[in-house]
């Protein structure tokens, strides 16, 4: 087990670094959702690491990583800086940059973390962490998330138990899963920090930060996969499309890539782990077609 010791507590991290890094193609650094671990990317580092480096962490408040004492601030630049430790204590990162894959809340933080490093980032998967006007702000599926964060969080300790963590596991997915994979979610969510998961489902909402977090998206100058599950019902799918739209709007002369999932909800990497990894590993590619060329 790898520990960090930051300025935010200790962060619990994996990475896939081995003697043949040289023959590997570059970075893979995965930013985590809302409530989970790093634990269900699991399947999608198996089937990378043979090819790229692999780092994973738990965010502060999550999975196996320890809260300093008084507990830091719950916000995008606070988890950002976590991975600024990080990116301190593996690196240099020399060959062929890093690609970034944030999902949901993680594709907040991910953003965050691209923007401070543009000489470095080679590319940026966003999966299921759209860019909202204000209309959408207020739709009803937003209400839902709101209300579900306000509700389950004080009752969190009752997901343990059936029928509950079926309740709280088939409200994110559209194809069943695995009963292992509805108890990794059911774990997480239980043993993240309640201060933690209220305020980051808190943000994650927050007119405010969305609007940043949609600037910062829009404009970054690096290629961008979007990753949309169609059938999701945390997130409204609409949020992808729309960021997909508007880059190819945008000044930027960065491709932007839209890969649509149908019938996925808002955990494709479990729920078609083969036509995610796919997804990712042909941007990755054409990518780092370019990488140190500029285009």
């Amino acid at each position: 087990m790898a520990m960090l010791d930051t300025a935010r507590g200790r962060i619990y991290f994996q990475d896939t670094c081995r003697e043949d890094e040289g023959r590997l193609h570059g970075t893979v650094l995965f930013f985590n959702g809302w409530a989970l671990s790093s634990r269900y990317w699991s399947g999608i580092v198996r089937r990378l690491r043979p090819r790229y480096r692999v780092i994973t962490f738990d965010q502060s408040g999550t999975g196996r990583s320890v809260l300093s004492t008084p507990p830091p601030p719950f916000t995008v630049p606070g988890f950002a800086d976590e991975a600024d430790a990080l990116l301190a204590h593996l690196g240099p990162f020399d060959r062929g940059g890093i690609h970034v894959v944030g999902h949901s809340m993680g594709g907040m933080v991910a953003v965050e973390f691209c923007d401070r490093h543009p000489g470095l980032i080679q590319s940026l998967a966003i999966v299921n962490c759209g860019i909202f006007d204000d209309f959408l702000l207020e739709a009803f599926q937003y209400v839902v998330v709101g209300s579900m964060i306000t509700l389950f969080v004080p009752l969190r300790g009752i997901f343990r138990f059936e029928p509950f963590t079926s309740l709280l596991v088939d409200r994110v997915i559209a194809k069943p899963l695995p009963d292992r994979w509805k108890k990794v979610i059911a774990e997480d969510f239980i043993s993240t920090d309640p201060a933690a998961a209220s305020a980051v489902g808190k943000f994650a909402i927050d007119p405010d930060c969305v609007t940043s977090y949609s600037r910062k998206a829009v404009t970054l100058d690096i290629p961008l996969l979007c990753v949309v599950g169609m059938a999701d019902r945390t997130i409204p799918p609409e949020g992808m499309l729309a960021l997909h739209q508007r880059r190819n709007s945008s000044p930027t002369p960065y491709p932007t890539t839209l890969c649509r999932m149908e019938a996925v909800g808002h955990l494709p990497m479990l729920e078609s782990e083969e036509m995610f990894f796919n997804a990712l590993l042909m941007h990755f590619a054409a990518s780092s077609a370019g990488y140190g060329s500029g285009t």
